[in-house]
């Protein structure tokens, strides 16, 4: 590919790779692998993730990441090597895993996913130069941030660094710093709801082990779909709790943020074939701890003790409910052990949302499949696995993988019984890659009936009805599932709905305020938000606005012009489609219907 036809664009790029990783590796190479890996999958990818990052490329002892935004990419920074601190204590200094981190602002070229240039050159230089548990920065970098939050820089003076011409002005981001940004709050802090509202925190992994913190997330998540499932509680989504693990907050400022009363905590240890398993369930406002108990049993009884934990908290909270609505509450999933692990160690790679994240998913679902067929999750985590994988395939590989994940999406919903967590994300792989809105709509409505507190559920519904062209409820349903879930990394699908729901109602100015949140919080090379924004922004005018969002998507997208805006919308149903597309040619961004395209 020739440069001239090489995509650029301007991105905050962060190089990080562990201190002394060949020493660690001679000393204990399978300890240091699994320690690397623990520590990736709980800090992290989550975090890059979660700060609208995106991983571009991992090296044995390293990764390179890239971020829309230069305050994205620091607060990731910051956030990860505080989170690495914690994990390191009590940790032999010998034995330690500290990453180096160089954050640098600038023009990068693209080739498929991998980028390349001076910009990405500076930033592995600054990590180079950063000392262990360290972030350096350029000075680009420092002026943006500095004119945006109160941070501490330590200037380095000019250094001389290989290949690159130019001396570069380097500068430490003080240790003394905010050493743990709180996620960004909603607009205001929600209010209380007028029954028991209720955060599962991340659990702690107390095994010693970074591998087993997948199973430590598996049992919190379990535990917030398990409490969710009563409508006398307000349960908040993991996506949001989730957003402070790895972080020392205080728990009055995480229920202000999330509009709770009350905060589940706990902590897991697995060795052997045994497992134990804490929990203290808190009262925000009075700091008082209302429950707190140890629960003791073999890796089988794993389900059994998140149901005595469930059954302790629900007494604690509403001791007046019927037993009946207890057991109903607690339904254990028809699966082996085994394909439960599986499915755990799967699951961050599919929420990932990468198509090379998703194609190593597929294969530890294929595992848990192989032992549990019946396994309804498992059936739509990998439809939700194909799915990414058909988005981004070309050929007849996008075909078997389109087809693949409608068919586990649909055996998904046969299997479901009572499993809401399998209906939503079924629902929804059926709307976007079968373009099925009854199918689609009937499983929402179940897993919406089913679990009333589950905010994806909303979400996709939310997406459902603005499709379909019924605003008023798709409005409802986002804004239930912006409340269940304030502070998730997937809000921009809510917000999405919205923007279409007030193209629907012709209230453009309000159409256009949402797209552009659905763009602030959608991944960086997401393209369907600035799609939206246009045909939103289409209904007030064409204005400058629109010619920004066509910019942008020639920038994320390779190949683009406005004259093929139109094929972005060609996979969504009617009547949605026929809407975006008249809107397009009104505004002359696309041919006239029947003409040359």
């Amino acid at each position: 590919m020739s440069e001239e036809r090489r995509e650029r664009r301007l991105a905050a790029i962060l190089a990080a790779d562990v201190v002394g990783y060949s020493r660690l590796m001679g000393a204990d190479e399978e300890g240091t692998l699994r320690a690397l890996q623990g520590h990736r999958r709980a800090v992290l990818d989550p975090q890059i993730a979660g700060h609208r990052g995106r991983i571009v490329k991992t090296t044995g002892d390293g990764l390179l990441a890239e971020f829309a935004s230069v305050i994205d990419a620091v607060e990731c920074a910051a956030v990860v090597q505080h989170a690495m601190a914690g994990r390191n204590e009590g940790v032999a200094p010998a034995q330690r895993l500290e990453f180096r981190m160089g954050i640098n602002l600038g023009d990068v070229m693209v080739e498929g996913d991998d980028i390349f240039g001076d910009g990405v050159n500076i930033a592995a230089r600054l990590e180079g130069l950063a000392e262990p548990g360290g972030i350096c920065v350029s000075q680009v970098v420092r002026d943006q941030v500095s004119d945006k939050r109160a941070l501490d820089f330590e200037d380095l003076g000019e250094h001389a660094v290989k290949n690159i011409a130019r001396p570069l002005r380097v500068y430490r981001l003080a240790s003394g710093g905010p050493p743990a940004p709180s996620p960004k709050p909603a607009a205001s802090a929600p209010p209380l709801p007028d029954r028991p509202s209720i955060a599962v925190m991340a659990f702690a992994n107390m095994t010693g082990d970074p591998e087993q913190e997948y199973f430590a997330d598996g049992i919190a998540e379990d535990m917030t779909t398990a409490l969710s499932r009563f409508r006398e509680f307000f349960v908040i989504a993991r996506n949001s709790s989730f957003v402070y693990k790895g972080r020392a907050v205080d728990i009055q400022q995480v229920a202000r943020e999330l509009g709770v009363r009350y905060v589940l905590e706990g902590s897991v240890r697995r060795a052997g074939d045994r497992v134990r398993i804490t929990g203290q369930l808190v009262d925000t406002a009075t700091r008082a701890q209302l429950w707190a108990d140890r629960f003791d049993g073999a890796l089988d009884d794993v389900f059994e003790l998140q149901d005595r934990i469930t059954e302790s908290v629900v007494g604690a909270l509403a001791p007046t409910l019927h037993r009946a609505e207890v057991e109903r509450a607690m339904r254990k999933p028809t699966a082996t052990l085994d394909a439960y692990d599986y499915l755990l160690r799967a699951m961050p790679l599919v929420i990932a949302n990468a198509a090379d994240e998703a194609a190593r998913a597929v294969g530890l679902l294929d595992e848990a499949l192989r032992r549990s067929p019946g396994y309804a999750r498992v059936h739509a985590f990998l439809a939700m696995a194909h799915a990414q994988i058909f988005r981004s395939a070309s050929g007849p590989a996008r075909a078997e993988h389109q087809a693949r994940a409608i068919a586990h999406a649909r055996q998904a919903v046969q299997a479901a019984n009572e499993d809401s967590v399998a209906l939503a994300h079924a629902g929804f792989i059926l709307l976007v890659t079968a373009q099925d809105v009854g199918a689609a709509r009937a499983a929402l409505d179940r897993a919406v009936t089913l679990n009333p507190n589950q905010a994806a559920a909303y979400s996709y519904r939310a997406l459902v009805f603005a499709m379909s062209g019924e605003p008023e409820p798709a409005r409802e349903d986002a804004a239930r599932a912006l409340r269940l879930s304030p502070l998730d990394p997937g809000s921009y699908q809510p917000q999405m709905a919205l923007a279409i729901a007030h193209i629907w109602l012709g209230q453009h100015d309000e159409a256009v305020a949402w797209a552009r949140k659905a763009i602030e919080g959608a991944p960086p090379r997401y393209p369907m938000s600035h799609a939206w924004l246009i045909v939103a922004d289409c209904g007030r005018g064409r204005t400058a606005e629109t010619d920004r969002a066509l910019s942008r998507l020639a920038e994320i997208l390779p190949g683009f012009s406005p004259a093929t805006l139109g094929k972005l919308f060609e996979i969504f149903p009617d009547p949605i489609r026929s809407l975006a597309l008249a809107r397009l040619r009104g505004a002359e961004l696309i041919p006239p219907e029947g003409a040359p395209g």
